[in-house]
């Protein structure tokens, strides 16, 4: 078995104990955001696991959508992410 050469960390332990790895990534080429994929980014560039620079050019995100998906979840938890529930945190 062969492991790809990646600059940083191949997995992280978030806080609740979990692990986090680059498996766990979504793939490059998403183009249909749902919250949980939001999440596993957002996660991922918090703990150390992707640079923000890495995510952003993978993703094709700019720096302002990446900031209002991180402020949702450190303002709301990850269901701030949901399409729904964005309207009513606006509203807060």
């Amino acid at each position: 078995m062969y492991l790809k050469r990646v600059d940083g960390p191949r997995q992280v332990t978030l806080p609740d104990g979990s692990i986090l790895t680059r498996a766990d990534l979504p793939p490059a080429e998403t183009r249909r955001w749902v919250a949980s994929r939001k999440a596993v980014v957002v996660k991922a560039v918090i703990y150390g696991l992707l640079p923000l620079a890495e995510a952003l050019e993978r993703y094709a995100l700019s720096e302002e959508e990446f900031a209002l998906w991180r402020e949702a979840v450190e303002r709301h938890g990850e269901k701030a992410l949901k399409v729904t529930a964005i309207q009513k945190c606006r509203q807060l």
